[in-house]
């Protein structure tokens, strides 16, 4: 028999999320990939301690990185220095790196909540009610505030970034694996984010968010597109998803979800083989 591969499995089962438990979605993913591999769960602080004696990092639900950015830092450029494969690979441009895809899908025209981090760009931002102001190393809406148009011109900008607050009907998250759409879950509430249904995306819909996993060019990985629907009916992108997406799995169908697991083994297998160590 060929030799098992051993994964080192990166989760904060002690976060406390939001309306989800990271907890149970990772003792979950764990329980079933332990019939293809070999599985260690550590902290995200200890996985630059462990990494060298594993085939994989699997990164998943370790909980925002501001929390402890200069370790998280650190991990990353000791991966890379040490030849230690990550998955999802640390070349994803979205939520990955930063806050900066917002600006730059901006800039090329992607169907994208405008966004802006100049003042002298405030002119290009629709006229609405109130405007969304984060930190481009923010997550979880940690440090999110609204103010009127009128208060823009006086903020610190830099670190921040501004968009227009959408009316929107209701929000809806893509899932995929690699390049592959597994399912698709929508808050047809939008004061509860994280109270989600099954959602049957129409081909318009899957068109829209491909546009997004292909212009992140990663080959390998657990991607999560999140849009939000418009009065008008048109969907823009709120979040592309490339670090550790929650995946909601407790809320799709056991058929739903045993094929996002053989979808997870098939990818890490393939990320394996496409990559042997030196």
């Amino acid at each position: 028999m060929p030799e098992r591969r051993r994964v080192l499995f990166v989760t904060d089962l002690a976060y406390q999320a939001r309306e989800r438990r990271y907890c149970d979605e990772d003792i979950f993913l764990t329980s079933r990939l332990r019939n293809a591999f070999d599985i260690a769960l550590c902290h995200p602080l200890d996985a630059a301690a462990l990494m060298d004696a594993f085939d994989v990092v699997v990164v998943r639900n370790s909980g925002p990185v501001l929390h402890y950015q200069k370790e998280h830092d650190a991990f990353r450029e000791q991966a890379v220095a040490r030849d230690i494969r990550v998955y999802n690979p640390l070349s994803g441009r979205g939520d990955m790196a930063g806050k900066q895809y917002l600006l730059d899908l901006t800039a090329a025209g992607y169907p994208v909540i405008p966004t802006i981090d100049r003042p002298e760009d405030l002119h290009l931002l629709p006229e609405a009610g109130q405007y969304a102001v984060k930190p481009k190393a923010g997550a979880d809406s940690i440090g999110l505030t609204f103010l009127p148009r009128e208060q823009l011109s006086d903020l610190a900008y830099g670190d921040i970034l501004v968009q227009p607050r959408i009316d929107f009907r209701y929000e809806v998250s893509f899932y995929y694996v690699d390049d592959t759409f597994q399912y698709a879950l929508h808050a047809p509430d939008p004061e509860r984010r994280w109270v989600l249904e099954p959602y049957e995306p129409t081909d318009t819909d899957l068109a829209f968010a491909r546009h997004f996993i292909d212009w992140n060019t990663l080959n390998h990985g657990i991607q999560r597109v999140d849009a939000c629907r418009t009065r008008e009916g048109e969907l823009l992108l709120v979040e592309l998803e490339d670090l550790n997406p929650y995946l909601s799995l407790d809320l799709v169908s056991d058929r739903t979800r045993d094929a996002f697991v053989a979808s997870m083994t098939a990818s890490l297998h393939r990320f394996l083989d496409a990559q042997p160590r030196v």
